[in-house]
């Protein structure tokens, strides 16, 4: 019998047998519009879109022991190579208490590393990825905690000494520090409670490079945001590990109107976490992977 996993709030629901799942199903738990998504699938779908869950849809699935679905494809462990979009999807008062214990709690530094890595691994869950079910992030915070530290105490200290090189020298090693916080995070992603065995293979000279590619084009006043489609496009094939291409397709000129609608939705206060929701879902929608050499 097959078990089934649904998204609800942001949060992943399951496993769940076939019975009880199909329980859910009658009352009303699980919707038409549901994200699910069961061992053999090739991504998380809408429950009315598979043929049989939902009543008067047709004959129920037919996933076949193994976890493949009938004519290949789909979720087979970490070599999948099915394709599709990336989703994500949380809750408005979740992130905002969230949010707001993050910045409350940043103030005081020391709890930053563990505040970090407790939001990520909040959100990480959030986003639905074809064939990673139950996507989590296993980072330890004390991973970081020499580095963060060691970065405040440097900074206090070239703060004590005043020198416009040592301050810039400052600028380059946090740069670095954000470059090996990216190795780390990409190292940790797991599903299914199992190791992806990602990496980040992006250099630091590049990283560098594209930090300060756009820092410069901030001064074009619209530069900056082709800029920022070209390092995510940069990121997403930096990405190894796995048998499927990552590609981002979304423009500068995508990024430049929403980037401008969202200063000014956030201006007002009140809308950030909506529009916070709506800027992820639409560069998770525009992430796509690919089974490599399909282009």
């Amino acid at each position: 019998m097959a078990s089934w996993f649904y998204a609800s709030e942001g949060k992943q629901q399951g496993p769940y047998p076939e019975g009880q799942f199909r329980g859910l199903i009658a009352q009303g738990i699980v919707r038409p519009e549901t994200l699910v998504w069961t061992e053999g699938m090739a991504g998380w779908q809408k429950a009315a879109e598979i043929p049989g869950l939902i009543a008067g849809g047709g004959a129920p699935p037919i996933i076949p022991a193994g976890g493949r679905p009938m004519g290949g494809g789909g979720y087979a462990g970490s070599g999948s190579a099915a394709g599709g979009s990336l989703s994500i999807d949380f809750g408005i008062w979740d992130f905002t208490w969230r949010t707001l214990v993050m910045i409350i709690g940043s103030c005081f530094v020391i709890p930053v590393p563990w505040l970090f890595v407790w939001y990520t691994k909040w959100l990480v869950p959030c986003v639905k990825v074809p064939g990673r079910p139950n996507l989590s992030f296993t980072g330890n915070a004390m991973a970081i905690v020499p580095w963060f530290f060691g970065f405040i105490v440097l900074a206090i200290a070239v703060g004590f000494i005043g020198s416009r090189l040592l301050s810039n020298l400052l600028f380059v090693i946090q740069l670095v520090l954000y470059w090996l916080l990216i190795k780390w995070m990409v190292a940790n992603l797991a599903s299914n409670g199992q190791p992806l065995g990602l990496s980040f293979s992006g250099s630091i000279w590049a990283y560098i490079g594209w930090n300060l590619l756009f820092a410069i084009s901030i001064i074009t006043i619209i530069g900056w945001a082709w800029v920022a489609a070209a390092q995510t496009r940069w990121f997403c094939r930096s990405i190894e590990g796995t048998r499927r291409e990552i590609l981002f397709k979304g423009s500068g000129l995508d990024i430049l109107w929403r980037g401008i609608v969202a200063a000014i939705l956030c201006s007002l206060i009140i809308p950030i976490p909506w529009v916070y929701r709506w800027i992820m879902n639409w560069f998770a929608s525009q992430t796509e992977l690919a089974p490599r050499g399909s282009l």
